[in-house]
C-alpha cells in the first residue's frame, strides 16, 4: 500500500462547508505520483508513458476541512499493457470515499499501448492488495 496525507485546503469546500466532490479525484491523482515514478522515475514529461483510461470514485462519507485525509492506494490488477489501482480516502479513521482507476502504460509516439517490463511489474506487485 502506498499512503499520503494531505490536509483539505479552504478553498476545497463548498457552500456547506463538506470538501467538494471533484477534489478526490485531484487528491487521487496526487496519490499515484508513486505508481508514475515506477514508470517514469524522473517524471520527465517528454518521456511521458501512462494514460488514464478509467476513473471511478465513491462516496460513502461526508469530508471536512477541518482535519487531513489519507490516501491509500493498491494494486489490484496488472495486465499485459494496463494496471488497476485502488484508491481509498481515509478521515478521522473513516473510510469516506474510494474508487478504482486504470492505467495504460502507452507510447504517444506510435500512438498505442505498450507492454508492462518485467521490472515495473515486479515493483508493482510489491503493493498488490
Amino acid at each position: 500500500m502506498l499512503t499520503i496525507s494531505l490536509q483539505p485546503r479552504f478553498s476545497e469546500t463548498d457552500a456547506l462547508g463538506h470538501i467538494n466532490n471533484t477534489v478526490v479525484p485531484v487528491w487521487f491523482e496526487t496519490a499515484r505520483v508513486p505508481v508514475f515514478e515506477i514508470f517514469n522515475p524522473t517524471q520527465n514529461l517528454t518521456k511521458w508513458n501512462l494514460i488514464l483510461a478509467k476513473i471511478e470514485v465513491n462516496y460513502v462519507a461526508q469530508m471536512s476541512y477541518n482535519a487531513n485525509v489519507e490516501i491509500r492506494t493498491f494494486v489490484k490488477r496488472i495486465g499485459n499493457s494496463s494496471l488497476t489501482l485502488l484508491q481509498e480516502v481515509w478521515q478521522q479513521d473513516q473510510k469516506v470515499a474510494f474508487g478504482e482507476c486504470v492505467l495504460v502504460k502507452f507510447d504517444y509516439g506510435t500512438n498505442q499501448s505498450c507492454a508492462i517490463s518485467e521490472s515495473e511489474q515486479h515493483s508493482l506487485k510489491k503493493h498488490i492488495k
